[in-house]
C-alpha cells in the first residue's frame, strides 16, 4: 500500500471514528445533539467521502479536500467551543441570552420558545474539553494528516 494511501485512509477513518463517536454518544449514551453538534457532523461525512474517492481515482488534489472539510469541522467545533464558554454568543435558535428587562409575556414567550438541547452548555466533558473541543483538536490533527496525503510523493 503506498503512503498516500495509508495516510488518506487514516485520515478519512479518523472521520469516520469521530462520526461514529457521535452517533454512539446520541444513540447509546443518550445525549442528543444541538444545532451545532449537528453542522459539526457534515464536513466530516464530506471527508469520509472524499477519502473514498481519493482511494478510488488515487487523486492527491481531493486529499486538499478532504483537509478543507477536516478544517471546516475544527472551525466549528472552536465556535461552538467559544458558545459553550461565554465568549460569544451562538445561533438564537440554540443559546440563551439574557433576561435582560423583559415583560412577564415575553419571558413566557422565551421560554416556550426555548430550543431543547442547547448549544452553550457542556453536555459532556473529559480532562477539562468538552466533545466540540476535542473534535476541534483532533480534527486539526486529521487535517494535518490530509496534508501530508497531498503532499506525499510515491
Amino acid at each position: 500500500m503506498t503512503k498516500f494511501r495509508t495516510l488518506t485512509l487514516i485520515a478519512a477513518g479518523g472521520s469516520l471514528a469521530l462520526l461514529l463517536g457521535a452517533f454512539a454518544f446520541q444513540h447509546i449514551g443518550g445525549l442528543a445533539p444541538c444545532k451545532l453538534c449537528l453542522w459539526q457532523r457534515w464536513p466530516h461525512a464530506a471527508a469520509i467521502a472524499i477519502g473514498a474517492l481519493a482511494l478510488a481515482l488515487g487523486n492527491r488534489v481531493l486529499a486538499w479536500l478532504g483537509a478543507l472539510a477536516a478544517l471546516a469541522t475544527a472551525g466549528i467545533g472552536i465556535f461552538h467551543t467559544g458558545v459553550e464558554r461565554g465568549w460569544w454568543e451562538g445561533p438564537s435558535t440554540c443559546t440563551s441570552s439574557g433576561m435582560g428587562n423583559l415583560s412577564a409575556d415575553e419571558l413566557f414567550d422565551k421560554i416556550m420558545n426555548a430550543p431543547l438541547i442547547r448549544c452553550d452548555e457542556v453536555a459532556w466533558s473529559m480532562l477539562g474539553l468538552s466533545m466540540a473541543s476535542w473534535n476541534a483538536i483532533i480534527a486539526l490533527a486529521l487535517a494535518a494528516i490530509w496534508v501530508k496525503a497531498a503532499l506525499t510523493q510515491d
